[in-house]
């Protein structure tokens, strides 16, 4: 295999080509006054102009140090109650959920040039509104829910692959299997930006911030 030079490589590489990317117009004096309908309406747009995983987000969080953490998660809804998303409570974001329950969101949709950023409390739905949430999800999702200890140290591939036939095959047969340790959380935000790109480099940023009256004030920021 040909040697690659990461530095050359990261200098051939292009933000928001014309042939992959359309850089739509935003005029946030028109945005409503709460961030969620415009979430909303960005995340069908997203959707409809072909987003690949348009539903996928950044979860950060911090451990009982303040040291940070991300990894990618799934959305699983957004309502006046806040952003859902989903784990084990037994796993590391749980453990860090626990001991800290403020978290940030990062959506990023390149194929419009736009991301939304959330953070906020976070807090956990009941236990039955989560295993609801888990069983209207596919036979894979509930299999996996039932395999292993997410996070936890694996021994080999071996024991995985044991564990994860195991864990299909109840799916399979009984599709109501409870997973004990599965959460549905909620980050509620107290922040939420909007960004669209601009060809010019003019990017749009928009800022949410709630009040203390529960309201939201709207403020652009330079990009």
């Amino acid at each position: 295999m040909a040697a690659t030079d990461l530095h050359d490589l990261l200098k051939s590489l292009r933000v928001w080509s014309p042939e992959t990317t359309e850089l739509r117009p935003f005029e946030p004096e028109s945005a409503p006054d709460d961030p969620l309908p415009l979430f909303t309406t960005w995340f069908a747009e997203a959707v409809a102009a072909g987003q690949v995983e348009p539903h996928t987000v950044s979860l950060a969080t911090t451990d009982e140090e303040g040291r940070a953490d991300v990894r990618i998660v799934m959305l699983h809804g957004a309502d006046p109650a806040g952003w859902s998303f989903a784990s084990h409570v037994t796993s590391r974001k749980g453990h860090q959920l626990s001991a800290r329950p403020y978290a940030a969101l990062v959506f990023y949709w390149p194929v419009l040039g736009r991301q939304v950023r959330l953070r906020g409390p976070v807090t956990t739905a009941p236990w039955e509104e989560g295993q609801t949430d888990l069983h209207a999800r596919s036979t894979g999702a509930l299999a996996a829910a039932l395999t292993g200890s997410q996070s936890g140290p694996l021994s080999s591939p071996d024991e995985l692959r044991q564990e994860s036939e195991a864990a299909w095959e109840r799916a399979r047969a009984d599709p109501a299997a409870p997973s004990p340790t599965w959460t549905l959380y909620r980050l509620r935000p107290e922040e939420a930006e909007f960004f669209q790109g601009d060809p010019d480099r003019r990017h749009v940023r928009l800022r949410y911030s709630v009040q203390p009256d529960e309201t939201w004030h709207r403020q652009l920021l330079w990009p």
